[in-house]
């Protein structure tokens, strides 16, 4: 799925007192029209970026190999060796061969980035569950900017003084700081604002400073998915100046930029907001809710697509006003859920796919807005992954939390019949969008009845509490899992964890196999009977092991040299070639480790409170975690009729409690020991 990790800080945010609502501010000014204004230009590190590196075929087989060592028999390894080794001797070889001559003859892009585009826009699943993830971020404390239409006006305003930063080449590079105190400096960016720049990340490298790479961004915003027969496509707007707003499944074009391009003030766009849920309030819910159809299966929405823009009333509105919209904001109801901190899974499923009335997944980004004033991002996947993401939703969480433009007092400029700015999309329904639209709300309702979720808070383990004990957060988590699933259901299975690889030029992700011999070690040690089972001190030493070798793996995988990609290229190479699939990737333990029964991604950033996603097949788990400074969390999904989620949570729980017993009884042995010595 995604996997999101916050930076270790943010660049050039601008830190300012709360405005005070009755301040008169000049709105064309930069303070107001731009988030940030980088003394380094945005794409300063994009030419020099190294590409992604193709790892080397032996690499590969020997990593692929031991990922699916631990989830296959004795007797199917032996198969899987041999089946590896011909392949490496063989038609792999050859193709491993054809890639590196097409990387080489595209040197502007990486190799995988193509394929990973073909991957997510010919997949013909619906969007909701499979591919769009859920992030929930943190509320406002404050009472006076948590009001629906105020939050919705103060995220509207710092989404667009994000974009226009990006736009003007004025927001700060994305950078990974191993050490801010030393690099996050004015001093660090006169070094490289002189470095060449055909060679300025190299030399951003001296400083350890990481840049990464921001191909994705462009597309964050005025991006939709068109589905279409077999395939969608991405269609871009960026000069649109209008986002798309719903409420009660109605939909409205809403102006926020002026003909020039400038941010409408902030009581313009909370005046037209207010005009919209005025103008709604004297409607009824929409009869046809249109948003219904971007939830079904690709091939169906673009059939109901097509007849829908035949009419041509219909196809100018729907591209003009809602393809090309920057975003969509759709405003819930008090029907659709409230934020509830003692039991979030209601509003969550909701959030994540839910009736579908009132959204509009295609958006390359949907704001939600529920009636308490809880925010979250439903985002659609194939046009980038949660770097960029992460770093939208960390900014704007941070802008409206240090300089808020509106508040529950500020004056509105009255937009009521402001017909130019404020759009009521009224299509032409016939009885046969009618229909579409009832077929994909049954279907969709369906799959929604049949999502469990559930969720575990877990005090006793913290980032402080594995700091502490020199252990990586993320490799506690990952054995977590593995000893739940294990203690659960009495076996082990293909697990899935994302790692970007965004040191690169337009590289994307690659996938970590945290399920491996070494946790499967563990598990079979701590598991055996009491009298049975090794002491705290081995079973800390077989912990620390797992933390060695997950370490390795999330560096192999973040520098490009992890093997799924590189697999997964070589048979799209087979296809284009019009070659047969290879017998490696008809092989028991190639299905195996692709079939994620276990797909897990992290959250990594105090702006967030939630994350999820649905499974990623039928009778997985959709694990979306998170170990803060006070907790470790996670929010698992399943199919109800397909897998067992809840024993799994409650496996969790024990899989914390036992690991943080070894630690605790191993800490404490190697204590008295040393004071025995």
């Amino acid at each position: 799925m995604f996997r999101l990790k916050a930076n270790k800080s943010r660049l050039g945010v601008a830190v300012a007192a709360t405005r005070n609502s009755t301040t008169t501010t000049t709105t064309h000014g930069n303070h107001y029209q731009y988030l940030q204004t980088s003394k380094l230009p945005t794409l300063y590190f994009q030419r020099s970026l190294p590409r992604l590196p193709i790892p080397l075929l032996e690499k590969s087989c020997e990593r692929f190999l031991a990922a699916v060592q631990p989830i296959v028999s004795a007797d199917e390894y032996r198969q899987t060796q041999q089946v590896v080794a011909e392949f490496r001797q063989g038609i792999g070889m050859e193709l491993h061969a054809k890639l590196k001559q097409r990387d080489e003859a595209n040197k502007h892009t990486s190799y995988i980035s193509q394929p990973w585009f073909d991957m997510y826009l010919a997949d013909r699943v619906p969007l909701p569950l499979n591919y769009n993830p859920l992030v929930v971020l943190k509320n406002e404390t404050r009472p006076e900017y948590q009001q629906q239409v105020v939050r919705a006006t103060n995220v509207i305003i710092s989404s667009l003084r994000f974009w226009r930063s990006l736009q003007a080449h004025k927001l700060e590079p994305e950078i990974y700081h191993m050490n801010p105190k030393k690099t996050d400096t004015d001093s660090y960016r006169r070094w490289m604002s002189i470095a060449p720049k055909a060679f300025a990340t190299y030399a951003s490298y001296a400083f350890k400073a990481f840049p990464l790479d921001m191909s994705q961004y462009s597309r964050l915003f005025g991006t939709s998915r068109i589905p279409r027969i077999g395939k969608d496509e991405l269609v871009l707007s960026p000069d649109s100046k209008h986002i798309l707003v719903m409420r009660r499944g109605n939909m409205y074009a809403m102006n926020v930029l002026d003909s020039s391009g400038y941010i409408e003030s902030p009581s313009v766009i909370l005046g037209r907001l207010k005009s919209i849920i005025d103008l709604d309030a004297q409607r009824e819910p929409a009869s046809v809710p249109l948003g219904v159809l971007t939830s079904a299966q690709r091939d169906d929405w673009a059939r109901s697509r097509a007849h829908f823009i035949s009419s041509p009333k219909n196809a100018d509105l729907l591209q003009r006003e809602v393809d090309g919209a920057l975003f969509c904001l759709s405003l819930d109801g008090v029907d659709d859920g409230v934020y509830n901190d003692d039991n979030p899974a209601p509003l969550l499923k909701e959030l994540l796919g839910g009736k579908s009335t009132n959204r509009w997944f295609d958006k390359s980004i949907s704001l939600l807005i529920s009636a308490d004033g809880t925010t979250s991002i439903n985002f659609e996947h194939s046009w980038g992954d949660g770097v960029a993401v992460l770093r939208y939703l960390n900014e704007i969480v941070r802008d409206t939390t240090r300089q808020p433009y509106v508040s529950s007092s500020t004056p509105h400029t009255p937009a009521d019949g402001d017909a130019h700015n404020v759009r009521s999309l009224n299509f032409e329904i016939d009885d046969k969008t009618r229909a579409a639209v009832e077929t994909a709300y049954s279907k969709n309702a369906s799959i929604m009845a049949n999502l469990d979720m559930n969720v575990l808070k877990y005090p006793s383990l913290n980032k402080g509490i594995c700091k502490r004990h020199g252990l990586s957060p993320d490799s506690i988590m990952q054995l977590s899992f593995q000893l739940a699933y294990r203690q659960a259901f009495q076996r082990y299975v293909g697990t899935y964890e994302s790692c970007s690889t965004s040191a690169f030029r337009h590289g994307r992700t690659e996938t970590m196999r945290p399920c491996t011999m070494a946790t499967k070690a563990f598990c079979e040690a701590v598991l055996q009977p009491s009298q049975r089972q090794p002491s705290a001190g081995e079973l800390r030493a077989m912990i620390d092991k797992c933390s060695s070798v997950h370490g390795q793996l999330t560096k192999d995988a973040a520098m490009g040299q992890g093997f799924d990609r590189h697999l997964f290229a070589l048979r799209h190479m087979a296809q284009l070639e019009g070659l047969p699939q290879p017998a490696l990737y008809e092989t028991e333990a190639y299905r195996r480790i692709n079939y994620n029964i276990i797909s897990t991604s992290t959250l990594g950033a105090d702006t967030v409170i939630a994350g999820c996603f649905g499974p990623v097949v039928k009778d997985g788990l959709g694990l979306g975690y998170s170990i803060m400074n006070d907790m470790a969390g996670a929010i698992v999904t399943t199919y109800k009729d397909q897998a067992q989620g809840k024993e799994f949570i409650d496996s969790l729980e024990s899989a914390f409690d036992t690991i943080c017993s070894v630690i605790e009884r191993s800490s404490s042995a190697a204590k008295a020991q040393a004071i025995s010595n």
